[in-house]
């Protein structure tokens, strides 16, 4: 079987296997852009593996005028970037201890112990130059070929190496696996048996798994499973994956959007336990509070915008598990547009501090209820 992307065959891919070989090394393409390149998805980083040690993989593409970051020297990563593209290159590895966050490893030649030292079979999936495929566990194409995902050899000792890769089998089961087929019953007993390792993890890590998963086109049966298995609850307390699919069912094409699912899960602490960014946390605080007010789409769009209102909305109707009426999406657009024409300034002197605030209130009351339709000489009469 053999790849045939276009990255495969770019100048700045053949340069970087140019220089590694140069130095009579041999070199892989692995990973994701083995696996998506099989399954005709678009690659966004393109893993190389090398039997170069990284000093040598520095030296090499130095000499070739290629860029080298010594990204992770210590287990062995080089990034090179040629024609601007950035090339993640790592020397084959086998672990010599984990302690279910990190490992220490040691380098090797042999292509076999790299293989078996990563999670899924799909995942450990090597080509060479020429786009011919090796799979060196001898079940990866298969697996790949039923969209089945499992875990390399034991489903526990994976998980023991990095407790993340409990996260990292229902984000894979949402985006790779085949949703008929069903989940891994091997894998799926040993997340719940060692869900308790997650505590261990950095709330960075979780918090970018959780969003990678939310992000996909349909997290719901994947999510069902987390929380089957008691890993949701592990991961953030308090969550119900029940509105879940209803909200996917709604969206319809709609872009994904991972803070607007995480609105629907629910849960204790999410922001802090998922470590979101302030405007992460803004919007899942807003989503939330909105899904159980009593304000109108137009009000909704003239408070936070189209594309906040559309969520809310979008909530609201995956609550009742009613449609999202197209009528109720044209009232958010337009409270969206919509501008205030009071000023403060407008009402002085004749009022002032604290009464200044709240005739302001009470005439923008009046004219979202008008339906944006009052005019300033109109509000000012009032």
């Amino acid at each position: 079987m053999k790849l045939t992307p276009d990255w495969l065959t770019a100048p700045g891919t053949q340069a970087v296997i140019d220089a590694i070989e140069s130095g009579g090394h041999r070199a892989w393409f692995v990973g994701g852009s083995v696996r998506n390149g099989l399954l005709d998805l678009d690659v966004s980083d393109i893993d190389i593996t090398t039997d170069a040690r990284p000093e040598r993989v520095v030296e090499l593409a130095e000499s070739a005028g290629i860029k080298a970051v010594p990204t992770g020297l210590d287990h062995g990563t080089v990034t090179l970037v040629a024609d601007h593209t950035p090339y993640e290159i790592t020397t084959l590895r086998r672990d010599v201890s984990t302690d279910g966050r990190r490992a220490t490893v040691a380098f090797t030649e042999r292509l076999e112990e790299d293989a078996h030292r990563r999670d899924f079979t799909m995942n450990a999936l090597y080509a060479m130059r020429d786009g011919t495929v090796i799979d060196p566990t001898g079940e990866g194409l298969a697996d790949l070929n039923d969209r089945r995902l499992r875990f390399i050899g034991n489903a526990r000792d994976r998980i023991a190496e990095d407790y993340l890769r409990i996260l990292r089998f229902f984000r894979f089961h949402a985006w790779y696996a085949d949703p008929t087929g069903g989940i891994d019953p091997e894998g799926l007993a040993a997340c719940a048996e060692m869900a308790s390792g997650i505590d261990r993890l950095s709330k960075e890590r979780i918090g970018a798994e959780m969003k990678k998963l939310l992000a996909a086109p349909d997290p719901a049966p994947a999510v069902a499973a987390m929380a089957k298995s008691g890993v949701l609850s592990q991961t953030l307390p308090g969550a119900d994956a029940r509105l879940l699919p209803v909200l996917v069912a709604i969206e319809g094409g709609l872009a994904p959007n991972a803070i607007r699912r995480l609105a629907a899960l629910g849960g204790e602490g999410v922001a802090d336990r998922l470590r979101l960014s302030r405007a992460e946390a803004k919007e899942l605080e807003t989503l939330r509070e909105e899904m159980g007010s009593e304000k109108g789409p137009a009000e909704l769009g003239y408070r936070h915008g189209f594309e906040v209102a559309r969520d809310v909305l979008l909530l609201r109707a995956a609550q009742f598990e009613t449609p999202l009426r197209p009528q109720d999406l044209h009232r958010a657009q337009l409270g969206g547009l919509a501008v205030f024409p009071i000023k403060a300034a407008d009402l002085m002197p004749a009022f002032e501090g604290p009464e200044l605030g709240r005739e302001l209130a009470r005439l923008e009351a009046r004219w979202i209820a008008s339906g944006f339709t009052l005019t300033k000489q109109a509000l000012l009469s009032l």
